[in-house]
């Protein structure tokens, strides 16, 4: 309520200012909603499930969910396709034309029975004009709903590209088929708009600039902690003695004595013959016999300390990079650049010979 002191009531100066608002804080609420699972599946999902032994339980009877051995890379990937193959491809592009058309038969089926109940009104009987067929049309809601479904597209292209790198084929697809169905439904779905001057997109570039700033971010880590690449490497240079990837599954699993699970939580029934005493799992942990049994052993570390090592990396190459281009490919060539100078100190001559010729005609 406008009362409560911990919700002070925004007054913006301007209606620009109104509008950036209320767009700002509706991507906000979209993207949480579009990109929280990816989110989840790439950075969260089996970093807190435990290990056996000592799994982690949510309401005392299941257990959270974890990853394939593989790890959760290819999951990302799969979800990633699907949704941009078809949420975005299909999904929205079907509702781009479908809605609008059920709006309009839907009000034009209420008006022809809203005139079917006057029988005696001759006027009713007349064939329609151009401007009934156009009242009849879906209302121009801006072009907001427009930029956002671009928007989320980039986002989704940008910050999980390192998982699936068909994601900016997708993209174009969609894109290309998005610009003739925008045209029929602009053309005929869809009342005529107001034209409105702009400038620029507003904050929209802003937006933008930071899911692009963002996406290096999100990139790094993904390279890093969700795929294999990082421990790969830190096998093949630190721990293998052939130098290369042989053994390398051996060395990503620890061992564990199953005397040690906890009442309940042992599997019922195995496919082996006889007991087992030891299992293996993917972890970077000591083993049963070691001093320190189950703690997170020496190779886990060395593995974390190299993934952050990439991720700084990554990000100041690739801040490095952009500027490198920007320097490069500047957004106005250095000659227009000097010939508005030219023409501002011109500009400057004359308002100051137009001043001394002023203050000589005083005199």
């Amino acid at each position: 309520p406008p009362s409560d002191p911990s919700c002070p009531p925004e007054i913006p100066k301007t209606e620009s200012t109104y509008e950036e608002h209320v767009i700002l804080k509706a991507f906000l609420l979209k993207s949480m909603n579009s990109f929280a699972p990816v989110f989840y599946v790439a950075f969260f999902k089996g970093r807190f499930a435990g290990h056996p032994g000592d799994y982690v339980y949510v309401f005392k009877d299941f257990r959270m969910e974890e990853c394939s051995p593989g790890g959760c890379l290819i999951e990302v990937c799969i979800q990633l396709g699907i949704i941009m193959l078809g949420k975005q491809l299909i999904q929205n592009n079907v509702f781009e034309i479908a809605i609008p058309k059920l709006k309009k038969m839907y009000r034009t089926y209420k008006e022809e029975k809203a005139g079917s109940a006057d029988e005696e009104d001759k006027d009713s009987k007349r064939e329609p004009q151009r401007w009934d067929l156009d009242y009849d049309l879906e209302p121009y809601e801006g072009l907001s709903p427009e930029y956002m479904e671009m928007v989320i597209q980039y986002g989704f292209v940008t910050l999980f590209v390192a998982s699936f790198p068909l994601a900016p084929v997708f993209a174009l697809l969609n894109n290309v088929i998005e610009i003739r169905l925008d045209a029929a439904k602009f053309v005929t779905e869809i009342r005529r708009p107001d034209a409105v001057s702009a400038k620029e997109i507003g904050i929209w570039y802003n937006i933008l600039s930071g899911i692009s700033k963002f996406a290096v971010i999100t990139n790094a880590f993904v390279i890093s902690f969700t795929s294999e690449f990082i421990p790969r490497m830190v096998y093949q240079y630190l721990y293998s003695e052939t130098g290369n990837m042989h053994g390398y599954t051996n060395h990503t699993l620890a061992y564990f004595n199953t005397s040690n699970f906890k009442p309940g939580t042992a599997p019922h029934d195995t496919d082996f013959d006889r007991q087992l005493r030891i299992c293996r799992y993917k972890d970077y942990r000591d083993p049963p016999w070691s001093p320190e049994s189950y703690q997170l052993s020496k190779q886990y570390w060395s593995v974390l300390a190299a993934r952050l090592a990439f991720v700084i990396f990554f990000q100041n190459l690739a801040m490095f990079l952009s500027m490198l281009v920007a320097w490069l490919i500047p957004d106005m060539p250095r000659s227009l650049k000097e010939q508005l100078k030219r023409e501002k100190a011109l500009l400057m001559d004359l308002l100051n010979q137009s001043q001394r010729e002023m203050k000589c005609s005083h005199f």
